[in-house]
């Protein structure tokens, strides 16, 4: 599979901070931690200025085109300035089991904000993982399926990269409550950055409207959280924002978040 890198002009604007004081070699779980601290009380933008100076082409973010990704791509696209560093690539992982509205919802992106997208797929057929381990394995074994056809081909693709962004957010439900803005990802070896961890579902909905950005039609048919079709469904009044995600088996997380102790988020101390 080719993947295509997209464009990324950026300019830093981080003044007082100088995180980027710290030389690469020297990440670690603490360092990470005092700098994510010292991110908090500034703007996302900030903190993907400060990602794009310091990882340049090491650099790469997923997404799976929900409300907090198409945010945080906007702001990506708008990142313009004198200084012209090496841009991110921006992939989402491509299960064979997405809705149709978010492929609509994908090129819609591209058109409107020129994101060309890198496509990451396991090379597994749906048909061939049958065979080797039967029909619809979603039903009968959905953390195998989430780690044949999203978290193996992830590491795969980070393995070449020192740093990648996300779009998780605290307030998406109980086990992403303590995400941190800056962490180290012990699963997948490298930086992983929250940039919008601290932002509320109002605010990214704010945010959208807006700037009249493009969402997926499925946000208004009751589904705030969107992944596989065969794993999704529209939630209830009351439940939180991933309730609709492997409802009714216990599993609120495909695994490509969990670090090696079951957390999401791993607080250092």
């Amino acid at each position: 599979m080719t993947h295509i890198a997209t464009a990324f002009p950026t300019t830093s604007t981080m003044g007082q901070a100088n995180p980027a004081a710290i030389a690469p070699q020297r990440w670690a779980p603490a360092n990470l931690t005092h700098l994510a601290r010292r991110f908090e009380k500034q703007s996302p933008q900030a903190l993907l200025n400060w990602a794009a100076a310091t990882f340049g082409q090491d650099l790469a973010m997923a997404t799976g085109f929900g409300p907090s990704g198409v945010v945080l791509m906007h702001m990506v696209a708008e990142m313009n300035g004198a200084q012209r560093r090496a841009k991110p690539t921006i992939f989402y992982l491509q299960t064979d089991l997405l809705f149709p509205e978010t492929m609509t919802l994908r090129d819609r992106l591209r058109e409107r904000l020129g994101i060309h997208f890198v496509e990451v797929h396991s090379g597994l057929p749906l048909a061939e993982q049958a065979l080797r381990y039967g029909a619809e394995l979603w039903k009968h074994s959905p953390n195998l399926c989430c780690q044949l056809r999203k978290v193996n081909p992830l590491r795969d693709f980070l393995a070449a990269k020192r740093a990648w962004i996300t779009g998780i957010r605290r307030d998406q439900s109980s086990t992403r409550a303590n995400a941190p803005l800056i962490m180290w990802d012990e699963a997948n070896q490298l930086v992983k950055l929250n940039p919008l961890a601290g932002w509320s579902s109002d605010q990214i909905w704010t945010y959208i409207y807006q700037h009249n950005l493009p969402y997926n039609a499925l946000h208004d048919q009751g589904y705030p959280s969107i992944g596989c079709t065969m794993c999704t469904r529209a939630v209830q009044p009351g439940e939180d924002e991933r309730a609709g995600r492997w409802a009714g088996i216990g599993k609120i997380e495909c695994g490509i978040h969990i670090q090696p102790d079951g957390k999401v988020a791993r607080t250092w101390q």
